[in-house]
C-alpha cells in the first residue's frame, strides 16, 4: 500500500462525496476511520459500541445465568457445584478458540458473538430447565416410571424445547442484525456461540448431578462424555437453523420463513437422534451418535472452506474496479485472499506503523472484505441501490483513512515507485500497482455490477487461484 493517504481521500471525496476531515497517523487508527464516515453510523462498519438494547440484553442473559447457577447451588453440595463449575468452564477459551478461528476471513463483531453466547448460557438454559422439568413431571406422573419418562422427555421433548430456545436469539440476529449474516459460516458461528453457551451452563448441571449420584467416578465419566467427547454437539444441533437464518438473509421471496422452519426441524431431528441413541442403545448407540456427530461436523467444515472461498472470489471480482480510486492494488487483492496474506500485512504494518498500524490494517481488511459482500448484495437484491451506495461510502472512506495511518516507509517510497511491492508486505507476490483487469468508470464503478458480463459466478480466477471456479 502506498503513502498516498491524502490523494486517495481526495480522490474518494470527488468520486463518492466523501466528507473526510484530515487525519493525523499519532492516535488509534479506528479513531481516524470513524471521524472520516459520512452521514452513517460508525457502529455499521467497525464499531465497538454496544447499543443500548444490547446492553439491557446482555444483562438480562446475565440474570439469567446467575440464577440458574443458583439452582445449581441449591441441588448440590457447594464443593460439588465449584468442582462442577471449574470442570465446566475449563473447556470453554479452547472451544471458543476453534470454532472463532473459523471465522477469520470475516470475523464478526465481538458484541454480538458474546450476546449469543450469554443467550445461550443464561436466557436459554434457564427457560428449558424450567419447561424439560415441567414436561418431566407430567410424564413421570403419567407413566409412573420415572426412568422411562427421563428416557422419553430427552428424546421427544427436550429437543423441541432447547433448539427453539437457542434458536430464538438467531432469529433475532436475522431481525435487528441481518447485515451481519454474509453466509453458511456466520450463521454456524453465531449458533456455535450459542450453543457452547448453553452448553457450559448446562454441564454444571450435569457435573453436579454425577458426583451426587455416583462419586467421583462418575462425575469423571460425564467429563469424557461431555465436556472432551462431544462438546460441540449443541452448537452443531443449532447450526442447521444457523445456516437456514443465513441463507434467508441473503435471499427475498415467501419461502424465506419455510426455510428457517426447516432449519429448526433438522436440528431438532438430530438432537433427538443423539439423545435417543444414548438414552436407549447403550454404547453401541453412543458409537452410533458420535459418528453421526462427526459426520455432521466434517460437511460443515466443508461448507465454511466454500464459503471461505466464495468470500475469496467476491474480494477478486469486485475490488480491483476501485484500483482508480488509490485504494485498491494487485498486492492488496493478493492479500486479501488468504489468511497468511493477512496476517503477515498486519505484521509489516505494526513493524513500520506500531499499534496504531495494526488497527489500521485489521480495519482496511475488514472494510474491503465488506465491500465485497457489499456488491454482493446488492446482486441479489437483498438491499437498493440508495443503501448500497450510503454503504460504500462509509466503506471507501474507512479504507482511505486506514491507508492513511500506516503509509510505506520513506526508504521503499522508491521502489513502491518502480512497482515493487514494499518488503515483507505481501510475500510471493512482487508487483505494485493498481488493480485493473477490467476498465474503472471515473475511478470507481457506479454501478454496482462489474463491467464484466459473466458476472461473479461465471468469471473463472486465474489457473490454481482461490476465486477460480
Amino acid at each position: 500500500m502506498t503513502g498516498a493517504g491524502g490523494a486517495a481521500v481526495a480522490d474518494a471525496r470527488t468520486a463518492g462525496g466523501v466528507r473526510a476531515a484530515g487525519a493525523e497517523r499519532t492516535g488509534r487508527a479506528r479513531s481516524i476511520t470513524l471521524a472520516l464516515m459520512p452521514n452513517r453510523d460508525p457502529r455499521w462498519v467497525l464499531g465497538e459500541r454496544p447499543s443500548v438494547g444490547l446492553i439491557i440484553g446482555l444483562v438480562v442473559a446475565g440474570l439469567c445465568a446467575l440464577v440458574s447457577l443458583s439452582f445449581d447451588v441449591f441441588n448440590g453440595e457447594p464443593v460439588q457445584f465449584f468442582i462442577a463449575l471449574a470442570l465446566a468452564l475449563a473447556p470453554v477459551p479452547v472451544l471458543l478458540a476453534g470454532l472463532l478461528g473459523l471465522d477469520r476471513m470475516e470475523p464478526e463483531p465481538r458484541k454480538d458473538l458474546a450476546f449469543a453466547f450469554m443467550w445461550g448460557a443464561g436466557v436459554a438454559v434457564l427457560v428449558a430447565g424450567l419447561l424439560n422439568s415441567l414436561n418431566l413431571r407430567y410424564v413421570s406422573t403419567a407413566l409412573h416410571d420415572a426412568a422411562q419418562a427421563r428416557n422419553l422427555v430427552a428424546t421427544f421433548g427436550a429437543p423441541v424445547v432447547e433448539e427453539t430456545m437457542k434458536g430464538l436469539v438467531l432469529l433475532g440476529l436475522l431481525r435487528w442484525r441481518r447485515q451481519e449474516l454474509d453466509g453458511p459460516t456466520d450463521g454456524i458461528i453465531y449458533a456455535g456461540m450459542v450453543g457452547l453457551g448453553f452448553a457450559m451452563s448446562e454441564n454444571v448441571s450435569y457435573y453436579i448431578m454425577a458426583q451426587d449420584q455416583h462419586g467421583f467416578q462418575g462425575l469423571a465419566v460425564t467429563v469424557v462424555l461431555r465436556g472432551i467427547l462431544s462438546p460441540f454437539a449443541h452448537p452443531l444441533f443449532t447450526s442447521m437453523i444457523g445456516i437456514a437464518v443465513a441463507y434467508t438473509a441473503q435471499r427475498r421471496g415467501p419461502v424465506r420463513g419455510g426455510v428457517v422452519l426447516l432449519g429448526w426441524a433438522g436440528a431438532v431431528l438430530l438432537h433427538g437422534i443423539w439423545n435417543g441413541f444414548t438414552s436407549y442403545a447403550g454404547l453401541l448407540g453412543l458409537a452410533l451418535a458420535y459418528l453421526l456427530l462427526m459426520i455432521l461436523f466434517f460437511v460443515e467444515l466443508s461448507v465454511i472452506v466454500r464459503d471461505r472461498k466464495r468470500i475469496v472470489g467476491l474480494i477478486q471480482f469486485y475490488l480491483p474496479a476501485y484500483g482508480g480510486l488509490g485504494l485498491v492494488t494487485n498486492v492488496d487483492v493478493f492479500m486479501l485472499t488468504s489468511l497468511k496474506g493477512r496476517r503477515q500485512a498486519r505484521q509489516w504494518a505494526k513493524a513500520y506503523g506500531g499499534q496504531a498500524g495494526l488497527y489500521a490494517m485489521r480495519d482496511y481488511q475488514v472494510a474491503a472484505t465488506e465491500l465485497g459482500l457489499l456488491h454482493e448484495r446488492v446482486a441479489r437484491g437483498v438491499i437498493d441501490r440508495e443503501t448500497f451506495e450510503s454503504h460504500r461510502e462509509a466503506l471507501l472512506a474507512c479504507m482511505s483513512a486506514a491507508k492513511a495511518a500506516f503509509p510505506a516507509p520513506e526508504r521503499h517510497q522508491a521502489a513502491i515507485a518502480g512497482g515493487a511491492a514494499p518488503p515483507g508486505y505481501a510475500p510471493g507476490h512482487d508487483t505494485w500497482h493498481s488493480a485493473s483487469p477490467y476498465p474503472p468508470r471515473d475511478g470507481f464503478p457506479r454501478d454496482p455490477f462489474p463491467v464484466d458480463p459473466g458476472g461473479p459466478e461465471r468469471r473463472q480466477g486465474p489457473p490454481g487461484s482461490p476465486g477460480a471456479r
